[in-house]
């Protein structure tokens, strides 16, 4: 097991922005950084996607979203690696101190969600190939291997340990659809898989369906801060910029369309049949490759739910543990959500905080562009609360909710999009008006 870094061992990176000797080189945050991209979830989602739309529609909204996820990014990263600053910290500039903790409330239980998810991946496949291995066992075996993973630091571990999982999620994915055409034989059909007669507006709902998991930025910025200064523009450009999702959305996207299209499954198309698809494919290869894919994934969901945790309640209850103690609370909440039947009521949290997220991009982004951000070190004494961040944020975050439930699926598919637009207008707006009345009082 790795320990701590020299580096976190003097400074809590959860209250301070990364120092330049803690900086990672281009290889190795890349390398860390590239495990977001291996998950369960993205084949699923563009496989989900297709059955409802179609493919074509499908392929459409990734490629969008690839665009959008990369354009912002670009801004973003660059952002994180010349501040320094994770999500925690930033928030504060944008919300106030105490106001940030609803920033890093949502983004650590949004990591732990999707760690249940990922986590539970495995265990079934486990408890599908070794039945004697109850599922309540197989999801501790998985949460007691996860959590002393993330141990160790992005800087001295999860860069190693990740790069060396990487070509082995790559062979995995080639070699699964590699399979199904020889089982199966091509399935030249497999663009047409979905409706007979697809909506003509199916790529918009597709589109908007990725920016449910937005929450990919905030990953971006805490990850991106470990970069150095003379690499910002690598980062923006190629680590963090579209070549990630193209691989991300795209290719796990169209890898999933061809596999729903191509093999036999029972039940809906969700995860776990997608996994009992893979097992029965590819035997215990297809285990690797299943523990591969949902591990990397879980690395980086296992390390942020726990430093944005650890910044959560140190900012609000000023408890100061150390991130190991925050990374076993971790653990013990992924265990317990694991084992109890709240997926649906974990899906439509996740849609609710997914709006928040949006908002969050458009506040942050809006501050990142305008002249608040000219000076990210400036500041030191940052209120409780700060009115202009939070009305920017939770007006929009409101409206979007309402938009959501709605009922009625055209309008609930913009309740994102008017959640960001709201949120960066207002935003700016007031930013600007702030910085032209100093200009004006002679305050700058």
């Amino acid at each position: 097991m790795a320990s701590l870094s020299k580096q976190e061992q003097d400074i809590d990176l959860s209250t301070h922005p990364v120092p330049p000797d803690a900086r990672m080189g281009k290889l190795s945050l890349t390398m860390a950084w590239w495990a977001v991209c291996s998950a369960m979830f993205y084949i699923v989602v563009g496989a989900s996607l297709a059955l409802a739309y179609g493919a074509r529609n499908a392929i459409i909204g990734m490629l969008l979203s690839v665009v959008c996820y990369g354009v912002i990014n670009a801004v973003i990263s660059r952002f994180a690696v010349r501040s320094g600053l994770s999500v925690a910290l930033f928030s504060r500039l944008l919300f106030g101190r105490l106001g940030a903790s609803l920033a890093t409330l949502i983004f650590f239980s949004t990591a732990i969600y999707y760690a249940v998810f990922e986590g539970s991946v495995i265990a079934v496949a486990l408890n599908h190939l070794y039945p004697s291995l109850s599922y309540p066992l197989a999801a501790l075996l998985v949460v007691l291997y996860s959590v002393p993973l993330i141990f160790g630091s992005v800087q001295n571990w999860l860069d190693k340990f990740n790069g060396v999982l990487l070509p082995f999620y790559l062979f995995g994915l080639l070699a699964a659809v590699a399979l199904s055409i020889s089982e199966y034989g091509y399935q030249p059909q497999w663009l047409d898989f979905g409706p007979v007669e697809p909506s003509a507006t199916g790529w918009w709902d597709c589109f908007t369906a990725y920016m449910g998991v937005w929450v990919l930025m905030m990953f971006t910025f805490d990850y991106a801060r470990f970069g150095k200064p003379e690499d910002a523009r690598y980062h923006g450009r190629w680590n963090f910029g579209m070549p990630f999702y193209l691989v991300t959305f795209l290719l796990n996207g169209v890898a999933g369309i061809y596999l729903a299209a191509s093999m036999p499954r029972e039940g809906e198309l969700s995860e776990v049949t997608v996994v009992m698809a893979i097992l029965q494919l590819m035997g215990i290869w297809g285990l690797l490759f299943v523990w591969v894919t949902q591990t990397r994934i879980n690395t980086a969901n296992y390390y942020l739910a726990t430093v944005n945790m650890q910044a959560f309640f140190g900012d609000l209850c000023q408890l100061r543990q150390s991130r190991v103690v925050w990374a076993l609370v971790v653990g013990a909440l992924v265990y317990g959500l694991m084992l109890a039947d709240v997926f649906s009521w974990l899906l439509k949290a996740l849609a609710w905080q997914g709006i928040f997220v949006v908002a969050w991009v458009a506040v942050a982004l809006a501050h990142i562009l305008s002249h608040a951000a000219a000076n990210p070190d400036a500041g030191h004494e940052l209120p409780a609360f700060s009115a202009r961040g939070l009305v920017a944020w939770c007006g929009a975050s409101m409206l979007g909710l309402g938009l959501l439930q709605v009922g009625e699926p055209t309008v609930a598919s913009f309740s994102a999009p008017l959640s960001f637009l709201v949120a960066f207008g207002t935003y700016w707006f007031m930013a600007v008006g702030k910085h032209q009345a100093a200009l004006k009082s002679g305050a700058v």
